[in-house]
């Protein structure tokens, strides 16, 4: 078979074309990696940022009390409310006391007053 040169030159148009439309499909086709690239990495880096807060959440609750301890928290709590209850009622009934043992010296002291008030008015 003998080519002349009119049919290499098609040959070589079909050849050049075939990789033009390969180069063309290639490209629309990378275009789309590029794009899934993008997102890929950008994904990559959210994920990152997200393991670090993670990470630093759970170095902040290991520190924390977990229910058990709070319970007994709670618990110790209410005993130690009890007992300021009991000695609040004891030093209320102590104070009521006081307040009785107090008022003559209180009715003293104000006729006391009374009698110098008196005498001051008497004696200008």
């Amino acid at each position: 078979m003998s080519f002349n040169q009119s049919d290499i030159t098609a040959l070589i148009a079909l050849l050049l074309s075939s990789v033009n439309l390969f180069a063309a499909i290639r490209t629309i086709l990378s275009a789309g990696e590029k794009k899934l690239d993008e997102r890929l990495s950008k994904a990559e880096s959210k994920l990152v940022e997200y393991d670090r807060r993670i990470q630093a959440l759970e170095n902040e609750i290991k520190h924390l009390p977990d229910r058990d301890t709070t319970h007994r928290i709670e618990m110790t709590m209410a005993q130690i409310m009890g007992r300021l209850d009991a000695q609040d009622a004891t030093l209320a009934g102590r104070f009521s006391a006081m307040d009785e043992r107090l008022k003559p010296i209180q009715a003293i002291g104000e006729r006391l007053q009374d009698v110098l008030i008196e005498q001051a008015r008497n004696a200008a």
